[in-house]
């Protein structure tokens, strides 16, 4: 039947077709969920791999990683990831830049991060850890502590840190000071090999300071500081490296160029440049590098010229004077009475 338009109604369909087409879109509709299921069925390769294996490669992930980012972005893999990264194997062999926390990145997760460090063992970790308790959160006991922890694992840069303590008397009076038990730190510490030990080491038997006076001993010392500052720039960068050979002999060393900060060093640098009031009105080491700051007034030893200047230590004296000091430094102007407007502020470092 047509209408007035021309079109006309559509015609009658038998059962028989309609039972045809029903049965071919349930045939197709089978077809594609079969598809699906072929594709949702494909193996995963990382669930076939055994434990062992992945903690394996992570291990040797955690102790040559350049930065936290490169542990923390494995773990966000996947659950599996993150539950094997926190394994005790892998916390144990983390590598000092993989705990490189910023100090503007200080939070009660991170500080229960290093915690776990600590407790499956990590070295780092427990020397990273301790100088944060030490200087930033006061906390001397546990802070010392785990520095300790770290020492009898004959970490040197951990020895070297409680020599600076004993040597100083940080955290207490200044009766506090032990000369013999820092030179006994700094000495293990040199035996390791340890830059600022060796130099600390060597002025101590030069000046008789805590132990008997051994000038030719002293000046070895030294010379092997030297050698080793030398080598150590040599390999990280030549180019710039502008050395001559009497400056061997030198009780500084050479013209070098900035070793890299530390990364514990680098977080006390920043705590306190971010929380001034954290220092209690004391002053901190002048070399930019270090970070430590005074635990009493007047802790640290002066520039015996300009007076303007302290460091905690000899091998933070040598680095910040062959930096800039050097080009800065100028002689206090002397009384009549033999005074300077500098004198009596903590002991005098000879330059």
């Amino acid at each position: 039947m047509r209408t007035r338009s021309g079109s006309s109604y559509p015609k009658p369909v038998s059962r028989s077709e309609t039972t045809k087409k029903r049965k071919r879109s349930c045939g197709d509709e089978n077809i594609g969920i079969g598809i699906r299921r072929r594709k949702q069925s494909r193996p995963d390769f990382f669930d076939g791999l055994p434990d062992d294996l992945v903690l394996s490669v992570l291990c040797r992930l955690s102790s040559s990683a350049e930065s936290p980012s490169d542990v923390v972005s494995i773990m966000m893999t996947c659950k599996r990831m993150n539950g094997l990264g926190m394994n005790p194997m892998v916390l144990s062999k983390v590598s000092a830049k993989s705990l490189a926390i910023r100090a503007r990145n200080w939070s009660e997760p991170a500080h229960r991060f290093l915690k776990r460090c600590v407790e499956a063992g990590s070295v780092e970790a427990a020397y990273a850890l301790g100088m944060i308790e030490f200087y930033c959160l006061k906390n001397r006991s546990a802070g010392a502590a785990l520095m300790a922890r770290a020492a009898m694992a004959s970490h040197a840069v951990a020895l070297y840190s409680l020599s600076i303590i004993q040597f100083n008397g940080s955290g207490g009076s200044k009766n506090h000071k032990d000369l013999r038990a820092g030179v006994s730190l700094c000495a293990r510490s040199a035996y390791l090999g340890h830059v600022d030990a060796l130099r600390e080491l060597g002025h101590c038997l030069q000046d008789g300071y805590g132990v008997r006076r051994d000038v030719a001993e002293g000046r070895r010392f030294l010379f092997s500081a030297n050698a080793r500052e030398l080598a150590a720039a040599s390999s990280a960068s030549p180019a710039k490296l502008t050395w001559q050979p009497h400056q061997l002999l030198s009780d500084f060393g050479g013209s070098i160029p900035a070793p890299e900060v530390r990364p514990a060093n680098r977080f006390l640098v920043e705590w306190f440049e971010s929380r001034p009031a954290g220092l209690d009105g004391f002053g901190s080491c002048s070399y930019r590098g270090c970070g430590r700051p005074e635990t009493r007034s007047h802790e640290f030893r002066r520039c015996s010229e300009c007076g303007k200047v302290g460091y905690c230590s000899r091998a933070c004296q040598a680095l910040h004077w062959k930096l800039e000091h050097k080009e800065e430094c100028k002689p206090v102007e002397r009384r009549q009475d033999g005074t300077g407007d500098a004198a009596g502020a903590g002991q005098d470092m000879v330059m």
